[in-house]
């Protein structure tokens, strides 16, 4: 065994004058290669001679405790392995995150921590089970083994005690001799439980959410806990006894599937023939840093508000699949986005609740330096500091900036509190943390990306602090320095609404980004030009997207018609260029297909599409074994997931009928909403007065007629949030949600409250149809439609976004022919017929149109055609290989040829 060491400042006067008595004193610490050795051979195992060497030196430093607590595999918790002092029970189920306790801080900061008064100090933490109310001191050394941490040594004693500089030191002598036996601890000998201990495992990496096995590992361990818990395994694992979960396995049989699911993120983890390993090889040792203000990755992570952030968190999800080295750079939202709950009149009212972090899958960055990174941003007022959480994503890692952190003041500790909250100059210093702040934790870590891709121009920013960071390491002047980094840029811009590009006026730009623009030896004009379509229009305010553009060699909208859209809307950038000539093009988002997909159409899938079908979805002929399936299997598969979803949307209505105090009658009536034999129509989004939530609204005796026709009813589900500074969208929600109690509609017509991705998942994976109705050409692209397809559900949607290159006629159903008018009112009127038109002459009548065995042969064809001709196209793994082949690829100089800019 090597010896291990951790460098230690002694006071070597105060050494020298130490007394013959101490030194012997000190010399009896020492635990000798052959103690160790004698107390392995008496163990056997490594972890009954952390046993016993736990138990020697809390004899030798005469203490009252001893404990080591070591890393799990996910080395983002630690769990007490061995001790002497503390209750036995304890012993492998006894954990804290390394962001908490103060063993928690010695693992984070990776040095010696003593403490007289333990319970005095800030990172102090009280585990009741341990027993540990008698015990004051506290010192704590890392345990390192060949310079890797593997955990933490830990000495108690009853009564306060001040740790001298050279006990310290004996005992991290000790630690190293002792590290070890610890490495082989936590890689032979899984002393703690294996079960538990692997569930952790799966639980610390977010790709349990996208796997189907493993999600049902979680639910299954307990079901009242898991939906408690908003699906939140580290919820429900920290709730659980060990020998619950050891009960709850033997009862259900899950070990083998716990060591299959497992096994199985293992081997994902660890494959290196991967599609990006083959086809984006250049970006390994120069990732992708994909910077984005909200990531949607599963609902009991709430740092996403909508589309944009489901996008990003499809986009992560299939990057890992792929093999694409990418890193995702957000912000850690403390509330998150609001909860949503509705008043006895409709009105959306707003909650805002508080993330625990320690039940988040998430660790503390670390830098080059071995601490934790931060960052720190100068305006021309203040300072503004951030620390960086990290997250796993399969094979990819998120960064998550947070602002509260000691010595940011008071309002600046809420900066990252609420996605898109409070006014302009909280969105600035937002966008200052994302963009500057993500760029330069990169660097804290010792990342050197290839390529920066801004998923809108929230993170704007993140380029020019790559262009100063550029001017400094190669000592350029500005323009050159530009040229450089704008060739590894790629901007996605996501909306034509003009609210959806930030604006910020001269003095606020001047007051954050001042002291950044004077590094680049700028003038305040020449800052703000990078930011107006007109550089010389002094009066024009300060736009991130149009930052975007100007310093991206690479710009795409999210459709061809937005496409279409964005080209001319960014015309005056190109002052003298035609239209078509302006650089933006186009690449048509997709969904997460083992996200989205319901496990019984992936099992459905794994019969018919072949085993492994999942891992080539962008591939069209593998899609084409859709039109083997038999009508009567796809057919009972939908009605299966029909069902569940009018269960769930039942439950929920019942729920928030209660919150609102309603009587017991209504309770009973919402019991009972909806029923599994009338064409169920749903629509879920955002409540922007644009997507016209209420379109169908517009005729009520027409809707009347529909949902009360006994032969050939129809029903709606709608769920979605307005912002909380969205009147009009809130009153639109308002109208909506009021027909519940309309007689006419109270049992054909249900809102549900608090939007988020489990609503949505229900919905997109149980509806017959889904509605979407924008004004066109407004949706960019729209991805919830898309969802739909992989389950079997048919679009009834407006030629916008991607149904606009999408439909053909006979894989779902248009409202309209795509024409727009210049008069709002003409417009909607136009779109409101062609709706109601199309429900009638072609969505009721083919739905209800059966044959003997019962079967709407004529709709269950068109689920297949869209199933086959839309899965392939309208999928995240096409999608983020169109974005690496066109974008990354080039952007990180790894293109083998490229002859486009020759004349």
């Amino acid at each position: 065994m090597a010896h291990q060491s951790i460098p230690l400042k002694v006071d070597d006067e105060a050494n020298q004058k130490t007394s013959p008595s101490v030194r012997a004193r000190e010399a009896s610490y020492v635990l000798t290669l052959e103690e160790i050795g004698n107390l392995a051979r008496e163990g056997g195992k490594p972890a009954e001679t952390l046993m016993n060497v736990v138990a020697l030196i809390a004899k030798r430093f005469q203490t009252d405790v001893c404990s080591a607590y070591l890393l799990e595999p996910d080395r983002a918790n630690l769990v007490l392995a061995a001790s002497v002092g503390l209750r036995k029970e304890c012993i492998g189920t006894l954990r804290m995150a390394i962001q908490e306790g103060l063993a928690g801080l010695v693992a984070e900061q990776v040095r010696p921590i003593a403490v007289e008064q333990a319970n005095k100090h800030p990172r102090f933490k009280y585990f009741r089970e341990a027993g540990e109310d008698a015990y004051e001191s506290f010192l704590g050394v890392p345990l390192v083994d060949r310079g890797v941490l593997q955990g933490v040594l830990v000495v108690q004693t009853v009564e306060r005690r001040s740790f001298l500089e050279h006990e310290i030191q004996m005992l991290v002598e000790a630690a190293a001799q002792v590290a070890p036996v610890v490495s082989e601890a936590r890689t032979v000998d899984r002393f703690i439980a294996p079960a538990q201990e692997r569930l952790w495992s799966l639980a610390r990496n977010l790709w349990w959410s996208w796997d189907h096995d493993s999600t049902s590992l979680f639910r299954d361990l307990d079901p009242v806990r898991w939906r408690h818990f908003n699906h939140n395994p580290l919820s429900v694992l920290a709730e659980l006894p060990l020998k619950e979960i050891e009960a709850r396995a033997g009862e259900l049989a899950l070990h083998s599937r716990i060591n299959y699911a497992y096994r199985r993120q293992r081997e994902y983890l660890e494959a290196d023939r991967t599609w990006g390993a083959r086809h984006a090889g250049v970006l390994r040792p120069r990732p992708v840093a994909y910077f984005s203000a909200e990531f949607g990755l599963h609902e009991s992570v709430p740092e996403y508000s909508g589309g944009l952030g489901v996008l990003a968190g499809d986009h992560i999800k299939s990057a890992s699949d792929l093999g694409i080295p990418l890193i995702g750079i957000g912000l850690f939202y403390g509330q998150g986005y609001f909860r949503q709950w509705l008043d006895k009149t409709g009105w959306q009212q707003e909650e805002y609740l508080q993330t625990d972090v320690n039940e988040l899958p998430m660790e503390v960055a670390i830098g080059t330096n071995g601490e934790p990174v931060t960052v720190q941003i100068d305006t021309r007022s203040d300072s503004i500091r951030a620390k960086v959480w990290r997250m796993k994503v399969g094979r990819c890692d998120l960064l998550l900036l947070d602002s509260n952190v000691e010595g940011n003041a008071p309002e600046d500790r809420e900066v990252t509190s609420r996605l898109y909250g409070g006014d302009g100059r909280i969105r600035l210093r937002q966008e200052l943390l994302l963009g500057i702040g993500g760029f330069r934790a990169l660097k804290a870590m010792g990342i050197t990306p290839g390529v920066l891709h801004l998923n809108e121009g929230h993170s704007g920013f993140a380029v020019i602090e790559a262009i100063r960071s550029r001017m400094e390491d190669e000592g350029l002047a500005f323009i050159e320095a530009v040229r450089r980094v704008s060739r590894e840029v790629c901007f996605t811009t996501h909306t034509p609404v003009p609210a959806g590009h930030d604006r910020f006026s001269s003095d606020l730009i001047d007051e954050h980004l001042g002291p950044l623009g004077e590094s680049l030896g700028l003038s305040h004009s020449q800052l703000m030009a990078l930011g107006r379509e007109n550089p010389s229009n002094h009066e024009e305010s300060f736009c991130m997207t149009v930052l975007g553009l100007r310093l991206a060699r690479r710009a795409n909208a999210v459709s061809a018609l937005h496409g279409e859209v964005s080209r001319n809307m960014w015309t005056g950038l190109h002052p003298g260029k035609a239209e078509d000539s302006i650089p933006i093009g186009h690449i048509t988002n997709g969904v997460h297909v083992p996200t989205w997909l319901a496990p019984q159409m992936f099992r459905l899938y794994d019969r018919h599409l072949g085993t492994g079908w999942h891992e080539h979805s962008s591939d069209a002929k593998i899609w084409e074994g859709i039109e083997n399936v038999d009508d009567g299997e796809l057919w009972e598969t939908h009605l299966g997931l029909k069902t569940r979803l009018l269960e769930y949307v039942r439950r929920r209505a019942v729920s928030q009928a209660k919150h609102r105090g309603e009587p017991a009658e209504t309770l009973e009536r919402l019991s009972g909403v909806l029923s599994p034999d009338a064409l169920t129509i749903g629509f879920a989004r955002r409540f922007a007065t644009y997507k016209r939530a209420n379109l169908i609204l517009a005729d009520m005796e027409r809707l009347a007629s529909m949902v009360n026709d006994p032969k050939r009813p129809v029903q709606f589900v709608f769920a979605g949030k307005a912002h909380p500074r969205d009147d009009p969208g809130k009153g639109v929600l308002q109208q909506i949600a009021q027909l519940m109690r309309d007689p006419k509609f109270a049992d054909k017509l249900v809102f549900i409250e608090d939007y988020d991705i489990n609503v949505g998942r229900h919905f997109v994976q149980g509806v017959d149809v889904w509605l979407n109705n924008p004004r066109r050409p407004l949706e960019a692209s729209g991805t919830s439609g898309q969802k739909v397809v992989l389950n079997g559900g048919l679009n009834l949607s407006v030629l916008d976004g991607w149904w606009a290159e999408a439909y053909d006629g006979l894989n779902g159903f248009a409202v309209g022919t795509g024409r727009t008018n210049s008069n709002w009112d003409l417009h909607d009127a136009r779109d409101r017929d062609d709706l109601y038109r199309a429900l009638r002459e072609e969505v009721i009548p083919l739905y209800y149109q059966r044959d003997r065995d019962g079967l709407p042969r004529g709709w269950i064809k068109r689920m297949k055609r869209t199933i086959r001709t839309l899965g392939w196209r309208f999928n995240a793994d096409r999608m983020v290989m169109d974005y690496t082949l066109k974008c990354y690829v080039p952007a990180a100089g790894g293109v083998s040829s490229d002859m486009s800019c020759t004349s």
